[in-house]
């Protein structure tokens, strides 16, 4: 569980290909990552499974916001894990709390049987809970695999303490992966200071100009401080970057 790994997270085909292209040991599949992430659809779960020869978990959050949820959406959720599982994924990437802001354990149960023999990673509902550790021995007695985590701060280097504290109670029982503004320059520190050897990123390193030539200014299709001319993809060689820094680490021994 501490072997050193990288983690692309990607929202379209060509992102998985540049983070694959670049070293990425998974990918984290989803949809919308400019709000959070959404789950993908299932055609571009295919299409990346079919060009992407790593493993791949995918995304099951049925909207943007918090993580309370419907009857409905539960249903929706524990359907698309069904899906995905059959599609040949590798793991679901999921998290669901109670009103008062603790791992809702009944939910998450149902979740983790849909899944099966999948790999489960809690994602950062986590960073969003009342008491981390709380739901860090939660997330052990449900048989989560995964805990991605900012250290329940807005980027992991500023979670760090935090990220320190969970990677030492959980003392190789389940992985904790940071994510959050991880980039090439601050891997290595937060390897040496917290203990982490998992790492998730988007690696985008700026926008993609649109091709369109005919540009209607004043109207938006969906958050006013998002251009509709950008596009946000991974870097190839951003990821690559990274992926050398965090497979370094396996000749420095761990933490």
């Amino acid at each position: 569980m501490n072997r050193p790994l990288i983690e692309g997270c990607v929202d379209s085909w060509a992102s998985a290909v540049a983070a694959v292209r670049g070293g990425a040991d998974r990918l984290e599949l989803c949809a919308n990552l400019s709000i959070g992430g959404t789950t993908p659809s299932h055609a571009l779960f295919r299409q990346v499974r079919r060009d992407c020869p790593v493993r791949i978990n995918v995304l099951i959050r049925p909207r943007f916001g918090d993580f309370l949820y419907t009857r409905q959406e539960l249903e929706e959720m524990e359907e698309e894990i069904t899906a995905f599982r059959e599609l040949g994924a590798d793991g679901v990437v999921t998290g669901v709390l109670t009103p008062e802001g603790e791992l809702d354990r009944s939910a998450m149960a149902r979740l983790m049987e849909r899944a099966g023999g999948l790999e489960v990673t809690l994602h950062r509902a986590f960073d969003m809970t009342r008491d981390p550790f709380a739901a860090l021995e939660e997330a052990v007695r449900l048989g989560v695999t995964t805990i991605l985590t900012s250290g329940q701060a807005r980027s992991a280097p500023e979670g760090k303490e935090l990220l320190r504290e969970l990677t030492a109670r959980a003392a190789g029982r389940i992985d904790i992966m940071a994510g959050a503004g991880v980039n090439r320059t601050n891997i290595r520190a937060l390897h040496e200071y917290a203990g982490v050897t998992s790492f998730h990123t988007s690696a985008r390193r700026g926008a993609v100009d649109s091709g369109m030539r005919y540009r209607k200014e004043g109207v938006s299709m969906g958050l006013p401080s998002l251009s509709e001319y950008e596009i946000w993809r991974t870097d190839e060689e951003e990821f690559r970057a990274c992926a050398e820094i965090v497979h370094s680490l396996r000749g420095e021994g761990q933490v």
